[in-house]
């Protein structure tokens, strides 16, 4: 049994539920999902999902609930996240932006909405590292990741730019994978080592 949490401040919780539970049962795997919007319950999670929505919001709940020390110390744990749109904003070490209190999980800096306002969203077939075929992303007023460290994979581009990339048990992504019936991503940040045992 794998217990995953979803940060249910905003944004696409039900549909992460639902591809975490696809990407578990592909592994043979039992999924329970557990909904996080106070402190306390992010200790008994073996995975953490950090969806979209507002990131100054997103933070400033976070910060207000302490569960972002929470989600920090899951981190040093090595217990793998997946930080979406604007969780990748709040995962990161800069915002470029005051208002954000950001968690410093991902060495990388970003421009939140850089692909543009919510009518210049699009999808896109993406070249992910590892996978066969193209992963259909969804960007949805999407930051830009501007600078990466040096311990960073980037394992996506579009435009040139990285959207997708890893930093130790930290995946982030610029896009919205949970908004399609394709779960690679949730695979890619879970369960890959999972499949690498078997």
């Amino acid at each position: 049994m794998v217990r995953a949490g979803v940060v249910a401040v905003q944004g696409d919780v039900s549909e992460h539920a639902a591809a975490i539970r696809r990407a578990g049962e592909a592994h043979g795997e039992d999924v329970e999902v557990i909904e996080i919007r106070q402190s306390g319950l992010v200790p008994d999670c073996d995975v953490l999902l950090l969806p979209g929505g507002e990131s100054t919001a997103i933070s400033r709940l976070l910060a207000r609930e302490g569960i972002g020390a929470e989600i920090r110390a899951h981190v040093a744990a090595g217990k793998p996240v997946l930080a979406t749109c604007a969780g990748l904003i709040v995962a990161s070490r800069d915002a470029n932006d005051e208002r954000v209190d950001t968690l410093d999980l991902l060495d990388v800096t970003v421009d939140r909405n850089a692909f543009g306002r919510q009518v210049d969203s699009f999808e896109a077939p993406l070249d992910v590292a590892g996978f066969d075929e193209p992963f259909p992303a969804v960007f949805i007023r999407a930051p830009v990741i501007d600078e990466i460290g040096e311990e960073v994979e980037v394992l996506a581009e579009w435009d040139g730019r990285p959207v997708a990339v890893r930093d130790g048990p930290v995946v982030g992504t610029a896009f919205h994978p949970e908004l399609t019936d394709d779960s690679r991503i949730h695979d890619l940040a879970f369960f890959e080592d999972l499949a690498v045992e078997a």
